[in-house]
């Protein structure tokens, strides 16, 4: 059931494929309503727009809303960046909250967020896309339908469409032989939701990322045994260096503006002093240098690797019937494996070519938004930083906006600017040799990215086409 309060003006009927298609003339589509999708929202609305908003679900929060049966959430999820790396710069979370606040937190931030900026009112709850096609050269027809299924299917078409339905709802289930045979249970992380489901259990985590990490420590202290399995070795890094947040070390070595080596050395120089020889646990040496992969911010595996609580050991070769075959030639027997394996972005309502999906389904955008031949269809969101992702979608977003209302008003700035982003499309916005895998295929160094927006922005700024002007 909708809450939208702008109805929709069936005034003028256009057809395709002998159908109904209702014009919505000059409103911007927006797809989901978790906290890219609000960020979308209000600032296409601040830039003049009206935006009409479909959320699958019947409230806000995505990911961050547990009750969703797509959100990866469970009990006793933290952020893993700190607070002021998090909140939107228009809205700070309060000053009372930890550092790490809890999952419950930005839920209800969240909420605060949509009621503070009048969101809701734009949002159509339990509303389904099941199809974006473009109608013209910049226009799209949106067909939606009721998420449970009920009533018949509607199209409208849109000045643009921005994708904000979020990257971490649709798991990457792995392919293991034997894995049909194996008699134990089996879940991927997005399935789990409770330590009690882990209580006197042998359990086996695969995925050495910050959920099969986290997972892995919940185990610890639930599990009879836990086997951790990772293919590679990482750099664990505490969730607090020199008494603050890492998030915010991190961000104040990169303000010293040395060079990547430089910090590089410095950052593992640290991570030494304070979490030590990682291989003295018996994880795997990290395969490449610091900032190579997403930081795994966790204070206490290494505690709980220490203490024998957790048993690391390599990938998995296959599956038997009664146990797992390590490739180390170890075999364990679990009753429970957990593959912490991560998500694939799914876009199912769109043709992937329309994003330039490559085989693998990666999307090939300028800026993680933009695809280089639809300039009214951008994705918000699509980002792993190492640090919060709001502020970053929040100025995404803007982007977004600035660049539709300059298309309205001045094609020829619009048409310079595109011409320009388009030789960018697919560019990775970070100095550091990231590892080309599924995990790391969004991932942005937050400064770099903040300062390839900042350019875009001030690019499409009103100020910088009256001092063009004027010269």
């Amino acid at each position: 059931m909708s809450t939208a309060n702008d109805s929709f003006d069936p005034s003028t009927t256009l057809w395709r494929d002998g159908r109904p298609v209702y014009d919505r003339r000059d409103t911007v589509c927006v797809v989901g309503a978790g906290a890219s999708g609000l960020a979308a929202v209000k600032n296409l609305r601040e830039h003049g727009f009206g935006v009409d908003c479909y959320e699958r679900e019947t409230s806000v929060g995505g990911a961050w809303n547990w009750r969703h049966d797509r959100s990866p959430v469970y009990a006793n999820t933290h952020l893993i960046s700190s607070k002021p790396f998090t909140q939107f710069p228009d809205f700070p979370m309060p000053d009372t909250w930890p550092d790490y606040p809890h999952h419950s937190q930005l839920l209800s931030y969240l909420e605060r967020y949509a009621d503070h900026f009048d969101l809701n009112s734009h949002v159509w709850f339990g509303t389904e896309v099941v199809k974006v096609e473009p109608a013209d050269d910049t226009s799209w027809d949106v067909t939606t339908r009721s998420a449970g299924g009920v009533g018949s299917e509607r199209t409208h078409r849109y000045l643009a469409v921005v994708l904000a339905n979020g990257h971490n709802w649709a798991p990457k289930q792995p392919a293991y032989e034997g894995l049909d045979e194996f008699r134990g249970q089996t879940i991927h992380a997005s399935a789990y939701k409770d330590p009690k489901e882990l209580r006197g259990r042998r359990v086996l985590v695969v995925g050495g990322g910050n959920t099969g990490c986290d997972i892995a420590v919940e185990a610890a202290t639930s599990a009879s045994q836990t086997w951790h399995s990772t293919r590679r070795g990482y750099w664990y890094l505490p969730k607090y260096l020199l008494g603050r947040p890492a998030d915010q070390v991190n961000d104040q070595m990169q303000a010293t503006r040395l060079p990547l080596g430089v910090r590089q050395w410095l950052a593992a120089r640290t991570l030494r002093l304070t979490v030590g020889d990682q291989s003295r646990f018996g994880l795997p040496k990290p395969d490449h240098k610091v900032f190579e992969t997403h930081p795994i911010s966790n204070s206490q595996l290494i505690y709980h690797l220490g203490h024998g609580t957790i048993t690391p050991v390599p990938d998995v070769k296959r599956f038997h019937r009664s146990g797992v075959e390590l490739t180390d030639g170890r075999q364990v027997e679990p009753d429970l494996v957990v593959f912490a394996t991560g998500y694939l972005p799914r876009f199912e309502f769109l043709a992937p070519e329309i994003l330039g999906a490559d085989e693998h389904g990666r999307p090939t955008l300028y800026l993680h938004a933009f695809p280089r031949t639809y300039p009214t269809l951008a994705v918000a969101g699509l980002l792993q930083p190492d640090s919060g992702l709001f502020p970053l979608v929040h100025w995404q977003t803007v982007l977004i906006a600035r660049w539709l209302r300059l298309r309205d008003r001045d094609l020829e700035r619009a048409a310079a600017f595109w011409s320009r982003a388009s030789a960018d499309v697919g560019k990775r916005w970070n100095r550091a040799r990231v590892k080309d895998s599924t995990r790391h295929w969004f991932e942005v160094n937050h400064v770099d990215y903040l300062r390839a927006l900042q350019g875009a922005l001030d690019e499409l700024s009103p100020a910088t086409a009256t001092a063009r002007s004027t010269r």
